[in-house]
């Protein structure tokens, strides 16, 4: 890994680490505002599974989980490309419910929302940025259009064998019906 995506990787990571960390310990204070956000996500969620958690206050922590994991991962260039996927997701529902700037009256305060959630949105460009770096190396769609198409140009050489093949057998087969047909009319 070079020094530059080492750097990035971890100044990307460093937010996600603090407040997942503050988030897990503390989730109080995020409760409110996600209330909106799981309230709407809790029928998705019920439908994946009835077990799984649907209160404001476990998701909070949930989310946090995901951001510290994440971020961790993402700092030490661990399984970075999932790592900053679940970032990104994480990121979603943290944006909206932290940062609705569209919902604010005060002038001043909803500046100062806007100026979050396109912070947010920012992060979220340089999170799917890391979600696609394949660190110089070929990603897994290259690799799949190369190997198909490796396949078919040897498929077009084997074509072109075989069909040297025939034209060869024919002709060797023309030769030898002359050789026989000379063959019988010569005296013997």
């Amino acid at each position: 890994m070079t020094p530059v995506r080492s750097a990035a990787r971890a100044l990307l990571s460093g937010i996600f680490v603090v407040s997942g960390i503050r988030n897990l310990i503390k989730p109080e204070p995020l409760v409110a505002k996600a209330k909106p956000v799981t309230d709407r996500v809790t029928p998705l969620i019920e439908q994946v599974d009835s077990r799984l958690p649907t209160d404001p206050r476990t998701l909070v922590r949930v989310n946090a989980v995901a951001q510290l994991a994440g971020g961790l991962l993402l700092a030490t260039g661990r399984c970075t490309r999932p790592a900053a996927a679940v970032l990104a997701a994480s990121l979603v529902p943290t944006t909206i419910a932290g940062h609705p700037f569209w919902s604010v009256d005060d002038p001043a305060d909803r500046r100062n929302q806007q100026t979050h959630f396109l912070k947010n949105i920012g992060l979220f460009g340089g999170l799917l940025l890391a979600a696609v770096d394949t660190q110089g190396r070929p990603g897994v769609g290259w690799r799949a259009r190369r190997a198909v198409d490796d396949g078919l140009r040897s498929v077009d050489r084997g074509r072109r064998s075989v069909g040297r093949a025939v034209r060869s057998a024919r002709r060797d087969a023309r030769i030898a019906v002359r050789s026989a047909s000379i063959g019988r009319h010569l005296p013997g």
